[in-house]
């Protein structure tokens, strides 16, 4: 079997952050607004007042202390909640493709590549800006790359979805250079309004270079040892916004059309499952959990990375084993696994082995096995 690795890896990280407490304090004042818009039909009974949120709450639930937004004024404007972002001119590189752009260009700089040696680019992701054309087949003229190019959906698990599709491309002789990049915008989905929920998200791009390891030509690639893909149907994560909204009046610009989650019933079901993932992969390419020198996990929420990594090693939890991004970036949905893997990769030797791990709605679950060359 061809041999392939992850030779280069690139970050685009947004310039605007949100704190908690600026989070809290726009959210608390559109609380303070709806109630007393309200105060008639809450002491009435037919309107349930709404409770305020706090920094404490935030990082007691998730562990997260901020996160990067494409636009901080609109979110914590409380007349409005959500970011501003203006459309583009069909003409102009979408904003979706800028910043998946910008984290290629920083992942082929890294692997010695060039657009010409890409034949095929992945945008893997959980949410497009638009239905057609393929936002990865823009990134591939904004690059000046040739192949192919598509995009691809598993929600929080996309990357790694959309890794093992590029190692297939590559094996089968479809391409011998791949990108799978994720631009992620998560904050444009998200909820601000809602207490549970309104803390979760932030936004970044990711890419890696996927290559044969033939024509690899830095240090410190990874090879992929193995991958190993699983989905299972469940409402606990869902987000019904689509095309067929305008179909059915009565439901448009409903809460449904954004995310949403039933938080405590995911993390008893898929915690679980992902740390039973992680041990049977890692036992059918004969190796042990002490062989494991870190684990890439999806950042979602820092008591799931926890018990997962406790479940998996045997020990308690320990950043070495498991690096967290989220307190700073919160939860990026498929780009989180990828940017712990970015920024957490170069010390380990080599013939060290780790798993690059996502998870999240579907279910889906993606692991990676990867070795140091």
């Amino acid at each position: 079997m061809q041999r392939v690795v992850i030779s280069g890896t690139g970050l685009y990280t947004p310039s605007e952050s949100i704190s908690n407490d600026e989070l809290v304090v726009a959210f608390n004042a559109y609380v303070q607004r709806f109630n007393e818009a309200n105060a008639d039909a809450i002491a009435q009974g037919t309107v349930s007042p709404l409770a305020e949120s706090s920094s404490e709450f935030i990082q007691k639930a998730s562990g997260i202390k901020s996160r990067y937004v494409m636009n901080k004024s609109g979110v914590i404007d409380p007349n409005r909640m959500f970011p501003h972002i203006p459309e583009r001119a069909d003409d102009e590189l979408g904003i979706q493709a800028e910043i998946a752009v910008l984290s290629a260009r920083e992942a082929l700089a890294q692997a010695g590549k060039t657009p010409a040696d890409v034949g095929a680019i992945i945008v893997a992701c959980s949410n497009m800006q638009r239905a057609y054309p393929a936002v990865a087949i823009e990134v591939q003229q904004a690059l000046g790359c040739g192949g192919f190019a598509y995009d691809m959906n598993v929600a929080c698990s996309s990357a790694t979805f959309g890794l093992q599709n590029a190692v297939d491309a590559i094996r089968s002789g479809s391409a011998r250079c791949v990108l799978v990049i994720s631009p992620e915008i998560t904050s444009a989905h998200l909820e601000f309004r809602d207490r549970d929920c309104h803390f979760i998200f932030g936004d970044v791009a990711t890419t890696m270079v996927v290559e044969a390891a033939e024509t690899c030509t830095v240090d410190g690639a990874y090879e992929v040892l193995g991958t190993r893909l699983v989905t299972q149907f469940s409402n606990a994560i869902r987000n019904n916004f689509g095309f067929l909204n305008r179909c059915d009046e009565s439901g448009v610009g409903t809460r449904d059309k954004l995310f949403r989650q039933e938080g405590r019933k995911v993390f008893k079901e898929v915690c679980p499952m992902v740390a039973e993932q992680i041990v049977a992969h890692s036992t059918s390419l004969n190796l042990n959990v002490n062989d494991l020198k870190r684990l890439w996990l999806h950042q979602a929420n820092l008591s799931m990375n926890e018990l997962i990594a406790k479940r998996v090693l045997g020990r308690e939890f320990s950043r070495d084993d498991a690096p967290v991004i989220l307190d700073e970036y919160a939860n990026t949905s498929s780009a989180g696994s990828i940017i712990a893997f970015h920024k957490y990769r170069r010390d380990l030797a080599a013939g060290d082995v780790g798993v690059i791990c996502s998870f999240g709605a579907g279910y889906s679950i993606g692991s990676v096995v990867v070795r140091r060359c």
